[in-house]
């Protein structure tokens, strides 16, 4: 059975919360564009039909047909998704993932933080989208240094909590390197 209201409600209030997370962290431009792809026919209709209340319909509508449209239209227009920075390597001739820009990174630990919020209610703690990300395997289909600066925020929100984890991504320029980038800036 469809949950068109249902759905609109959930996907809105985690919507919300991410641009409320995104002017914390210093791209809060960025976050009013968050997700608006969710009110498309093409994500809002299935989003309704496999509504679940407790995770994503995208996995509900996996179960049902072995795939999920709706998140394949999802991660091919939302540049905070690690799914979306996947390229042809011209050495390899395979595709492999790219290096997310810093501003796209903070929006996705944005993103974790707000959908870890929704799905868990009460129950929230800081230190679940850090689990969901240990127990996933993002890490292994992401850029490493992505992975790794994703991983040390969420530990940051773990340890010492929002404000301390906000405060800190609002202080990284949304252009600074990171990773192996930012240890060649430091040897120039």
């Amino acid at each position: 059975m469809a949950h068109p209201f249902l759905h609109f409600r959930t996907i809105t209030r985690h919507r919300h919360r991410v641009i409320a997370h995104c002017f914390r962290a210093g791209i809060g431009l960025q976050g009013l564009f968050h997700d608006l792809s969710k009110y498309s026919p093409a994500e809002f209709i299935p989003g309704a039909r496999y509504y679940l209340g407790t995770r994503s319909p995208n996995e509900g509508e996996r179960e049902a047909l072995g795939y999920s449209l709706a998140w394949m239209h999802h991660k091919g227009r939302n540049r905070h998704h690690f799914e979306y920075w996947n390229d042809l390597n011209p050495k390899t001739k395979m595709y492999e993932p790219v290096k997310m820009p810093i501003r796209f990174v903070k929006e996705m630990f944005c993103d974790r933080v707000a959908a870890s919020k929704i799905y868990k209610g009460r129950e929230y703690t800081d230190a679940m989208p850090l689990e969901y990300f240990s127990r996933g395997n993002a890490r292994k289909k992401m850029d490493a240094d992505t992975a790794d600066l994703l991983e040390e925020w969420l530990a940051l929100l773990a340890k010492e909590g929002e404000r301390a984890a906000f405060a800190h991504l609002k202080s990284i320029p949304n252009n600074a390197p990171y990773g192996r980038d930012a240890e060649a800036e430091k040897h120039k």
